[in-house]
């Protein structure tokens, strides 16, 4: 039984729309899992290790960028710029531009790296946007490479909430050599098994938030990138947001147990 709800402090505060990307490759010693580690003055997640991602901009789902989309056509607006926008965010933070070129084929290394000294920091700076990037370059965005994994809301426990889907691709191999932290929101980067995630996080070795925990669990149950994709395929996400309580002197979290992470209730440490 749940005791003090701690969760309706922030109800007032609508979740701004976001989005992130896990790009995943397979390892010597298995499936790996790309991680940043957020710059300690960012206003949210600061100082942990996280995937690529950030806020949709409006321009995410405007009409170029859409013309530029392959298999957009079922899509809306929102849903449209929530895959946009984790493209987005992984090119200005880590160099990797999930696109192709006219004719279908994939980036190769000279080029992506030249995108990016074009374009990361003026996308980010909102000199240039997806969609005119795209007409400059004639680049196209596959979208299908992009699986939904995972959806969390933050709850109102928080003053600042975010409605983000998380999205598992497979990283470009052309493309894999190059990833690296931007040095300004993010400040160390790192391919990781994602058993050796979640050890390091509950050894205290790095600090990680109860959702990016969750989705390496979740992730730590396949072994390959052919069956993480699959795996993502196969169970669609469900949209959590968590509900925070008190037990005694602990901290508790419920989510609904039809999302795939376990639980429904977690311990996360004294209230």
């Amino acid at each position: 039984m749940s005791g003090p709800d701690l969760s309706g402090k922030f109800d007032h505060v609508k979740p701004r729309p976001a989005s992130s990307l896990l790009l995943i490759r397979d390892g010597v010693e298995g499936l790996e899992v790309f991680m940043v580690r957020r710059h300690h003055e960012i206003d949210f997640a600061s100082g942990a290790m996280v995937f690529p991602g950030g806020k949709v901009d409006p321009e995410d789902s405007d009409v170029r960028v859409r013309s530029r989309a392959l298999d957009a056509d079922p899509l809306d607006d929102i849903a449209l710029g929530f895959r946009v926008a984790a493209i987005r965010e992984a090119f200005e933070e880590i160099g990797v531009l999930l696109a192709l070129e006219a004719d279908g084929s994939a980036l190769g290394a000279a080029r992506s790296g030249q995108l990016k000294d074009r374009y990361a920091a003026d996308l980010e700076a909102n000199r240039v946007t997806m969609g005119e990037m795209a007409e400059r370059e004639d680049l196209r965005f596959p979208l299908q490479s992009l699986v939904p994994f995972a959806h969390w809301i933050t709850p109102p426990v928080l003053p600042k909430r975010f409605d983000t889907p998380f999205f598992i691709a497979e990283m470009p191999e052309a493309q894999s050599a190059l990833a690296s932290h931007d040095g300004t929101e993010a400040v160390d980067s790192v391919w990781v098994r994602p058993g050796e995630a979640i050890r390091q996080a509950e050894a205290g070795q790095v600090t990680m938030v109860f959702a990016t925990r969750l989705n390496l669990v979740r992730l730590a149950r396949t072994e390959s990138v052919a069956d993480a994709l699959e795996h993502a395929r196969r169970n669609p996400p469900v949209v959590v947001t968590p509900h925070v309580y008190r037990r005694g002197d602990r901290r508790m979290i419920d989510i609904p147990v039809e999302a795939g992470f376990g639980g429904p209730s977690f311990d996360v440490g004294a209230a």
